[in-house]
């Protein structure tokens, strides 16, 4: 699909999301409530079939926490980002979409070591490179004075 035709098929298959076209990806964004569920259709329908999940990213937006996922299918040559934003800044959570695409659990797992974002129903969630004292040094409100890092 081009990124005209991918449009067309996201605002018609996802009519409740924002779709735009972003300066290299089309770029959907879903409400937390959302977000699972569409990843599994983006996956497992045959007009989308966006089976390779290449990056994921957290971010912290200061007023909320967000997960940036970068898509590709591999059967039809195009790309996509799917954007969510948490609704809780201090206690963030979304839903894991590592049983949509395995590469997720790690990705996870880094965001939730450095940002703090919980998801829900992962099968590990642990740190992956911190111990469990060091806070959230991604933050934008991270201070860690034992450490001397500040942000």
């Amino acid at each position: 699909m081009t990124n005209e035709e991918l449009i067309a098929y996201l605002t018609t298959s996802f009519p409740q999301t924002e779709v735009i076209l972003g300066s290299q990806y089309v770029e959907m964004t879903v409400s937390e409530a959302q977000y699972h569920s569409v990843a599994l259709q983006l996956k497992e329908s045959k007009d989308s079939s966006f089976d390779y999940l290449f990056c994921l990213s957290g971010v912290d937006y200061a007023e909320n926490m967000g997960v940036i996922c970068h898509l590709e299918s591999i059967k039809h040559r195009h790309a996509m980002v799917l954007k969510v934003r948490t609704a809780d800044r201090i206690n963030p959570s979304l839903d894991t979409i590592s049983d949509i695409w395995i590469t997720a659990k790690y990705h996870e797992r880094e965001i939730f070591d450095l940002l703090g974002i919980k998801f829900n129903n992962h099968t590990d969630l642990r740190r992956l490179f911190l111990e469990d004292g060091w806070g959230f040094p991604l933050r934008k409100d991270y201070v860690d004075e034992i450490r001397i890092v500040e942000r």
